[in-house]
Parts: C-alpha cells; structure tokens; sequence
C-alpha cells in the first residue's frame, strides 16, 4: 500500500513480516523442542493474538490486567510473574494463570497457601538472580548489583540446598534483544549458581531477550543450545520473547507539521511525540530508522531534526539526511514500531494519538483502533 494512502499518524503492523516472525519461531520450537510464549511487555496488540496462537503456545503476563487480556483473547491461561503481586488482585489472577512465577521466596510464602487451595492446578516458580547479563543500559538490566529481581543464590543456603515444596520451576530473565552467545553465557551462570536444584524441576524460565528473528542471530546454536539443556536436565525449557515476535514487522507513519529554522538548524515538527508515542527512543536510547533517510548527516544533502510535537525540550531526535527537500505534509515513516511502542505510550500533553492499524497480506489497511478526546479526558477520572 502506498504510504500517502495511510492516514496519519497511525501504526501500522504488517501481517506478512508478523507471518515470517512466527514461522521462524515455530521452527526453533519444533526443532529444540522449547515451549515458546508470547510476552505482551513487549507486543500486546490483541487483535493479532489468534494468529500468533497459530504458531506459539501461549503468553506471559506481568499483572492481572495482562493475563486477563491472555485469557479473553487468546483462549489460554497466562505463565505470570510479578514483582509483587497486589494482595486484592491474587485470588482473580491465579484464575487466568496456569503457571505463577515468585520474584522472592518471601512472596512465595504469603502466597502459598492460596496456591495450594486454588481450584485448578498452577505450576509455581521461583525468580532467581544469576548476576550475569550482557545489557549495557542500566535501566534495561535485571542482574545490577543490588537488583530487586530475583532471588540470588545465598538466600537459598538456609532450605539446605531443596526447593520449597510446591516449586516445579525456576524463572532466570537477564537478556534483552541479546544474541545466541549471549544465551550461552546466561546458561553458564545459571547452571553454576543454580544447578544443583535442576534435578528437582518440571522446568526452567529462561525469560525473553532472544531475539531471533533478528537477521544476524544464530538461529541454530540457539536450537543447539536448547536441545543440549533439555537432554542434560530432562526439564521443559521455556522462552519468553517480546521484541522478537513483533521485530521489524511495522511502522509508525507521521506527518510533518512545520520545519522550525533556529541559527541554521532546521527542525521538522511532526505530528507525533518521541516521549509519547516512540519512548525508548529516548530511554534506551537508540537511533530509530527512518525510510529514504541517513541516520548520518550527509554534507550537501537536505539535513534536519526530527521533532516531536509535544512541550517537552527534549522530544526531539537528532539530525537526518535526505535525499530531497522536506515540506510541511510530507509523511515520515519511522521503521520498527510496534514493539515496545504501543504498549509503552502515553497521552502526556494530550497529542493526538496514533491510530493502530494492521496492513493485511492482500494489501488492506484493518483500522482497528482510532483514539479520541474521551480516552485522553477518561484517563483522569
């Protein structure tokens, strides 16, 4: 579909690219035997969650708001894990969850007892820290020294080297968009921490950040890497991916609403906001692609900011070269944003939100979701 032929701004998924994802994906599971779920932290577009059930098992949930969404929309119960769960919400949640991941065994024992009494079975698990990780941004890391994830080995010494009665897994969740070595090493840390409660487990967490369907990962060191594990240890080895699902499967489209000249640095106000609607952007941060443009200034060629049109000083990207003159309405596809996108914005100075929509294989646009003042006005009482 021609991008002048998309409304603006708007999301937009590409089925075919979601297609080719989930393929892949269904072959690392076929072939390593891994159970592979979808964590909606990182692509939680419901609409498209019949079709991912096509080809992965199921999903994991971070609260009672996202298993239930599990639930409703994709038919199967959710593997959940919280940092702490919210006492009010714990008898509701464990209806929607087939598996419940602990982040410390203090939770585990307020919550135990509820577990055991709960009219259908759940599979418990214990978060644990193996102080490896391979992230360089700080916000992104789940092994920093003094981390509240997980559980590290020495809080383990006074059960005696056993696991609590009632606990069949062990959650480990340190990647994030890592590569199959970096996998590897995770494997390393976790067996020599945790390796002697293996014998003990039905399964083992091993979290998201494998992101393959990226182009350069090593899909089969990763098959390898499973198949090795599962036959040293007999237990079920999960993977929990976000960003992979959804990688390079769709854009945002926006338009540009001014180009603002201050002592010869040209910027492009659009009408979409970088904190509000791209917001690892700035958080992670990274560099987002943008089509028919160089994300290095290139000498002579039309150079500009790209600026979000929010009141925030610093919603702005740096210079862009193109390969010719921008104008007020033209349209500026930013690549790569559906995950980690819509499930992280805000409606912060009330901008106009972007639609979310699904571009099927036959070349329609599925607009299935238009924002309007009252989801802005509803959000505050």
């Amino acid at each position: 579909m021609e991008i002048q032929k998309i409304p603006s701004p708007a999301y937009v998924l590409e089925r075919r690219l979601l297609r080719q994802n989930l393929e892949l994906m269904q072959r690392v599971q076929q072939e390593s035997g891994a159970n592979i779920i979808l964590a909606l932290k990182g692509f939680s577009l419901y609409h498209a969650f019949p079709f991912v059930k096509q080809y992965l098992g199921g999903a994991t949930a971070s609260s009672l708001y996202e298993a239930r969404l599990i639930f409703e929309e994709m038919g199967v119960k959710a593997h959940t894990y919280s940092a702490a769960y919210v006492p009010e919400h714990f008898e509701e949640l464990m209806n929607y969850s087939s598996h419940l991941v602990f982040n410390s065994l203090n939770q585990w024992r307020l919550y135990q007892d509820k577990v055991a009494t709960s009219e259908h079975k759940i599979s418990c698990g214990i978060r644990v820290n193996p102080e490896y990780s391979d992230v360089e941004t700080d916000l992104y890391n789940p092994a920093l020294p003094g981390s509240r994830l997980g559980e590290l080995v020495e809080n383990f010494e006074e059960l005696g080297g056993i696991l609590p009665k009632g606990i069949e897994g062990l959650h480990c969740h340190t990647l994030c968009e890592s590569s199959a070595d970096s996998f590897e090493k995770l494997i390393v840390a976790f067996e020599k921490r945790f390796g002697h409660f293996l014998p003990q487990l039905k399964w083992v967490n091993f979290g998201g950040g494998h992101l393959m369907t990226r182009k350069d990962y090593d899909v089969e060191k990763l098959i390898h890497l499973i198949k090795a594990f599962k036959e040293k240890y007999d237990v079920e080895v999960i993977l929990e991916p976000g960003s992979a699902v959804a990688w390079q499967a769709g854009f945002l489209v926006a338009t540009v609403l001014d180009v603002v000249n201050s002592r010869g640095i040209k910027t492009l106000v659009l009408n979409v906001s970088f904190t509000g609607h791209m917001p690892d952007t700035l958080e992670m941060p990274y560099r987002p692609k943008v089509r028919g443009a160089s994300e290095t200034p290139i000498e002579g060629k039309p150079t500009y900011r790209l600026g979000g049109n929010s009141c925030l000083a610093g919603d702005f990207q740096y210079e862009y070269s193109f390969e010719n003159e921008v104008k007020i309405g033209n349209k500026i596809v930013f690549e790569d944003m559906i995950h980690y996108t819509i499930v992280k914005t805000t409606m912060f100075n009330g901008v106009y939100h972007p639609r979310i929509s699904i571009l099927e294989e036959d070349d329609t646009l599925n607009i299935v979701r238009t924002f309007d003042y009252s989801d802005y006005r509803n959000r505050m009482g």
